[in-house]
C-alpha cells in the first residue's frame, strides 16, 4: 500500500501525473456529455417533470454536480467553497444521511434556481474537482480515487434518465417534439426468426469478477445452481407483441399476474407506453418523434408486468437474472448504445443463419423474473454511500443488458439494473426462456 510518509521511487512523480491526467480526461467526457445531451433542450423544456418518476433535465444537471460537491470536495478539499449552500437540500436525491431534501415529486415547482444558474453551478463543481484531480496524492488521492469513479458511472446512469425523462416529457406534449434528427440504420424486412439456445445450467458462478469498476450490488460472486435452460434467440420484436395485443392479451386475466391485471385496469393499458393506434394503425413516439412501428425492432417500454404475461400468453417465461448472466458468459459488450445515437432499439441486420443469442447488450434492458434482492454475504457501504443501492433492496425486479440510451462504457455483464414491476418509462424488453 502506498505510505506518503516512505521515500518513493523517483518515477513515483511520473505515476501520479499519469493518473491525474487519466482522470482528468475521464472526468471532462463524462462531464462535457451530459451537457452535450442538454444542448438541444431549451430552458422550458428542462424544467418540466411530466411524472413523479421523471426529473427536470437541469435537476439532473445540477445534482450530478452536487454529487461531487457532497462526497468528494467538500470532505476532501479545505479550500472548496460551496456554490450555493441551498442546493444541499434542493437537490438531494435520496441520502437520508446527508440530510433533508425537496420532495422527488415536487421537482418540477423549482423555477429558480434558474437552468443558467445550474449551469454556473456546474461550472464551479468541475472546475473545482480538476483542482482537486491534478493536486490529489497520498492519503487524498487513494480517499479520492473510488468516490471519482463512482461519481463517474453515477453521472453516466443521469445521462441514461435525462433521455428517458425528456422522452416521457415531450410524449405528454400535443406538438410531439423530436429531441433529435432520425438517423439511418439498417431496416430488417421481418422480425428475426425465433430460435432457442440451450445452456446447461449446473453448479456456476454470478456476480463481478476480475478487476475495474463495479457497482456494490454486483458482489459478491457466488454460486447458483441452475436446471438445464433455453433462451431465445432474440428479444421479443415488436411485430411478436402485436400478437399478443391482437389476441386480447390486455383483455385476458389469465396472463397476468395480480397486481399486473389490477394496474391494467387501473390504468387503462392496452399496449406499451408510447404505443399509440391511429385509424387503424400502430404508431410509436420515439426521441426522434412519432412514426409508424417497426415490426423488426424489439419492443420497448413495458413493464414487468407486461412482460411477464407476455411470456405466459407465449406458453414460456422470463429468464433469471443467473440464467441471464450465464447464458451471457463472455459475449461481446458490444451493442447498440446511447453512443450509436439512435436511442432507440434497432432491429438485428445479422443474415439468417447461425442461431445465438443476440442483441443480449443494448437496444433494451431485459426484464428478469428475479427481484432485485442483495447476493448472499453483501454489505453495504458505511455512510451515505452504502444508501446507493442496497436501501431498494424491495419490491424491484432486475433488468439485464442495457439500453439504446445507456453509455457504452458503462456496461459489463454482471451489471444489475432495477424497478418497479410497473415501471414503462426506462428503455425495458423481454427476452424469454422456457425449461429443457
Amino acid at each position: 500500500m502506498f505510505d506518503p510518509a516512505v521515500e518513493q521511487p523517483e518515477h513515483s512523480d511520473d505515476r501520479q501525473t499519469e493518473r491525474a491526467s487519466a482522470e482528468r480526461d475521464r472526468f471532462e467526457a463524462v462531464r462535457r456529455q451530459t451537457e452535450t445531451l442538454a444542448e438541444n433542450l431549451t430552458p422550458e423544456d428542462q424544467a418540466i417533470q411530466s411524472m413523479p418518476d421523471v426529473s427536470p433535465t437541469k435537476w439532473h444537471l445540477a445534482h450530478t454536480s452536487w454529487f461531487f460537491e457532497t462526497f468528494i470536495l467538500g470532505p476532501l478539499d479545505p479550500d472548496y467553497r460551496v456554490f450555493d449552500p441551498a442546493f444541499a437540500y434542493l437537490f438531494n436525491s435520496y441520502y437520508e444521511a446527508v440530510g433533508p431534501r425537496h420532495p422527488r415529486s415536487e421537482r418540477g415547482l423549482l423555477s429558480r434556481p434558474t437552468v443558467d444558474a445550474v449551469g454556473a453551478y456546474r461550472d464551479h463543481v468541475t472546475a473545482g474537482m480538476l483542482k482537486l484531480i491534478e493536486a490529489a496524492d497520498g492519503k487524498v488521492g487513494r480517499a479520492m480515487a473510488p468516490l471519482l469513479e463512482l461519481g463517474l458511472n453515477h453521472e453516466q446512469q443521469h445521462q441514461e434518465l435525462i433521455l428517458m425523462d425528456i422522452k416521457h416529457v415531450f410524449s405528454v406534449n400535443p406538438l410531439l417534439p423530436a429531441y433529435h434528427a432520425p438517423r439511418p440504420h439498417a431496416v430488417a424486412a421481418s422480425a428475426p426468426s425465433l430460435g432457442w439456445v440451450e445452456v446447461a445450467g449446473g453448479l456456476c458462478e454470478m456476480g463481478h469478477s476480475g478487476a475495474g469498476f463495479i457497482f456494490d450490488n454486483e458482489a459478491p460472486r457466488h454460486k447458483v445452481w441452475l436446471e438445464p435452460f433455453r433462451l431465445a434467440s432474440h428479444p421479443v420484436s415488436c411485430g411478436e407483441y402485436l400478437d399478443f395485443i391482437a389476441d386480447g392479451g390486455y383483455r385476458r386475466p389469465e396472463f397476468w399476474l395480480s397486481d399486473g391485471w389490477a394496474t391494467v385496469q387501473a390504468q387503462g393499458w392496452q399496449a406499451p407506453l408510447y404505443w399509440r393506434l391511429d385509424d387503424g394503425e400502430w404508431r410509436i413516439f420515439t426521441l426522434s418523434g412519432e412514426r409508424r412501428i417497426e415490426h423488426a425492432e424489439p419492443v420497448c417500454h413495458v413493464s414487468f408486468y407486461e412482460a411477464d404475461a407476455f411470456a405466459r400468453w407465449a406458453g414460456k417465461r422470463l429468464p433469471t437474472e443467473a440464467e441471464w448472466e450465464i447464458a451471457a458468459g463472455d459475449l461481446s459488450l458490444a451493442g447498440n448504445f446511447a453512443d450509436s445515437l439512435h436511442y432507440h432499439p434497432c432491429p438485428d441486420a445479422a443474415p439468417a443463419g447461425e442461431t445465438r443469442l443476440r442483441q443480449m447488450i443494448g437496444d433494451v434492458w431485459e426484464w428478469t423474473a428475479s427481484p432485485y434482492v442483495s447476493y448472499p454475504r453483501f454489505r453495504p457501504a458505511i455512510g451515505a454511500i452504502g444508501e446507493y443501492n442496497g436501501k431498494f433492496m424491495s419490491n424491484q425486479m432486475v433488468l439485464r443488458g442495457g439500453a439504446a440510451v445507456t453509455p457504452a462504457d458503462h456496461m459489463r455483464i454482471s451489471y444489475r439494473n432495477f424497478f418497479p414491476p410497473a415501471s414503462r418509462w426506462a428503455f425495458s424488453g423481454l427476452r424469454l426462456a422456457e425449461d429443457v
